[in-house]
């Protein structure tokens, strides 16, 4: 019986390189600790945890890192330079992991799906969510109690905790917390790209350019400015600071939107395309040095790009978002916020309507200033 090479490049399907035999082989990649990660859900979610994976590599050196996703999330884990393989969320993929064998399981969701395959998968050790008999969500370790907690006790999430994200994530996983980045690396290709769309809307490299991520997911819609809102940051600004570019930015679901807003702006403002898809919508963000944005996905991108940052903070926890020292929050003071609800209960979306233009206002002219002074 022929011996099972124990490398990375190994497929048992055909050879690594062409007329290439393992037997000769001296270029062995060894596998190490197996390693699967299973985050399915919100994208900006799937950007925080990548932010752990400097931390497995530092203590799992030798190490196979899988991660098990969903489609919608595929874009962000592209060329992503810790990772060997991405499975996408389907029966296949399921199948296939059911019959693998791990050293490290860790779940970062808090979800019956994500949680229940948790049970089907052969690992050693696992960290994070998994389920109980009852369909129950459970924490998997001591070290996820904090995290598991944070669902279950609004006090302690909207109140009292000072935590990250990727602070309480690096417990929940037993690993050590040196305030990593998220990881979302263009290609090189993708680099000349950004370079050609900056060419093709006019920003040179000495631009400063603020771009406005004017959306969030459906799930929590209010995440998001009003358009009279944006409309009056914008023309504001572009009148008090008209030397910088100002970028619209946003997914398909922002797109009418974003219409309204640049069919009633007065000032230079450059619209980009919303429907050609997540990783295209990274390179838009890559043009900018400013990113402006509720809690979303655009504000997340914005941060795993190294952008500076203004992101403000209605129905969600500011305390678990760190900028990293690159920007500014403006934080809702209304007694009713922080809430997390997909639903406005008082039903007048005080968190929103009571921001003040002027704050935004200021703390951009600030920013700015600060990057000229570098």
């Amino acid at each position: 019986m022929m011996t099972i090479p124990n490398c990375k490049l190994y497929t048992g399907y055909k050879p690594c390189e062409p007329f290439k035999t393992c037997r000769d082989c001296r270029d062995e990649v060894p596998i190490g600790t197996g390693i699967l990660i299973i985050n399915l859900d919100a994208l900006g979610d799937v950007l925080v945890t990548t932010a752990t994976l400097p931390a497995m590599k530092r203590k799992y050196p030798q190490s196979i890192i899988h991660w098990l996703t969903k489609q919608s999330a595929q874009p962000l884990l592209e060329n992503n330079p810790y990772l060997d393989r991405v499975w996408l969320w389907n029966d296949e993929s399921r199948l296939i992991l059911s019959e693998m064998k791990f050293d490290v399981l860790f779940c970062a969701d808090k979800n019956q799906n994500s949680c229940a395959f948790v049970n089907k998968i052969q690992a050693l050790e696992k960290y994070g969510f998994g389920c109980n008999e009852n369909g129950a969500i459970i924490p998997l370790n001591e070290s996820a109690e904090y995290n598991y907690r944070m669902g279950l006790e609004d006090r302690l999430k909207f109140k009292l905790n000072e935590r990250s994200g990727q602070d309480i994530l690096a417990e929940t996983f037993e690993l050590p917390f040196e305030r990593d980045e998220y990881v979302l690396h263009l290609s090189e290709s993708e680099e000349r790209e950004v370079e050609e769309l900056q060419n093709k809307y006019g920003l040179r490299a000495d631009d400063f350019v603020v771009g406005f991520n004017t959306g969030c997911a459906k799930k929590f819609p209010h995440k998001k400015l009003t358009v009279a809102q944006h409309i009056d940051l914008i023309n504001r600004l572009g009148r008090e600071l008209p030397e910088i570019k100002l970028v619209l930015l946003g997914g398909r679901e922002d797109t009418e939107r974003n219409s309204r807003i640049a069919e009633n702006v007065t000032v230079n403002l450059t619209s980009t395309p919303t429907e050609e898809g997540l990783r295209r919508g990274v390179l838009f963000e890559a043009m900018c040095d400013l990113i402006v944005s509720g809690d979303s996905l655009g504000m997340h991108i914005g941060i795993a790009l190294k952008k500076l940052a203004l992101a403000w903070f209605g129905m969600t926890s500011h305390q678990e978002i760190d900028l990293y020292d690159r920007g500014e929050k403006i934080v809702s003071t209304v007694h009713c916020s922080p809430c997390w609800s997909s639903v406005c209960l008082p039903g007048n979306l005080e968190c929103i309507h009571q921001l003040d233009m002027d704050e935004f206002l200021v703390a951009i002219q600030r920013i700015y200033q600060r990057r000229r002074n570098e």
